[in-house]
């Protein structure tokens, strides 16, 4: 069955652009020019990857992405941000927001499509390779609806979040690198600073509470999700 993706940009030529060379590759195509419009095509249609520009009419990217992570029927859907903003500091928001790529334009459209597919296949991967439930004491992760209780309670995680989170605990006691986790989680291709996954791990910690202890820095290398041998 053939994947669909939201293009979302304010210019109607960059998205037929798109739309023309992802058809191509036998992708359906959902599309919008701002972000309100944007936010309820991609709660109703559910699409497989959404294509994002920040600068949009009305709510921006971030503020788009914002509320896709924030809703549990698309926080999990990966989000490429297309874009003309090329600070670093446009960077590190976004993907900190939860992007699963960020893109400065004007790209070639060949490497595009292979993003495209890199970030797709990446999703699918972590999809298969995560357990359906994890859990250690009262901390229990569902990788199937992305949730995650703590002493029975709900508690809200980014996709990113959550990711990093569930790819640890199935890892209990095993040292992962800041370069894995970069790698397992955003992709080998996509340029992500050292202080992004350490960002993402305090705020882990903080919604964590009781279990905060279980994620253990190892000072220079990364991080370990403890046994509960090594908690006693």
């Amino acid at each position: 069955m053939a994947k669909t993706i939201l293009i979302i940009d304010d210019e109607q030529d960059i998205i037929d652009l798109l739309q023309f060379n992802l058809q191509a590759e036998g992708y359906q195509i959902l599309s919008a020019l701002e972000g309100e419009t944007a936010i309820e095509l991609a709660q109703k249609k559910q699409p497989d990857l959404i294509i994002l520009d920040i600068m949009l009419p009305g709510k921006d990217g971030y503020e788009v992405i914002r509320e896709l992570r924030q809703d549990v029927k698309t926080k999990q859907i990966p989000v490429i941000f297309l874009t003309a903003k090329d600070s670093e500091i446009d960077e590190v928001i976004g993907l900190e927001l939860g992007a699963d790529d960020y893109i400065v334009k004007p790209i070639g459209l060949r490497k595009l499509v292979a993003r495209v597919k890199m970030v797709l296949r990446k999703t699918s991967t972590l999809v298969q390779e995560q357990n359906k439930k994890i859990s250690h004491g009262n901390l229990l992760i569902d990788a199937e609806s992305y949730s995650v209780k703590v002493n029975r309670k709900p508690v809200d995680f980014t996709k990113k979040e959550f990711e990093i989170l569930s790819y640890l605990a199935q890892r209990p006691g095993r040292v992962v690198t800041r370069e894995t986790l970069l790698n397992e989680v955003w992709g080998e291709d996509v340029i992500v600073i050292d202080r992004t996954i350490d960002v993402h791990i305090r705020k882990i910690r903080e919604k964590l509470e009781d279990y905060s202890s279980y994620i253990e820095t190892i000072k220079g290398v990364g991080y370990r999700f403890k046994t509960e041998s090594q908690m006693e």
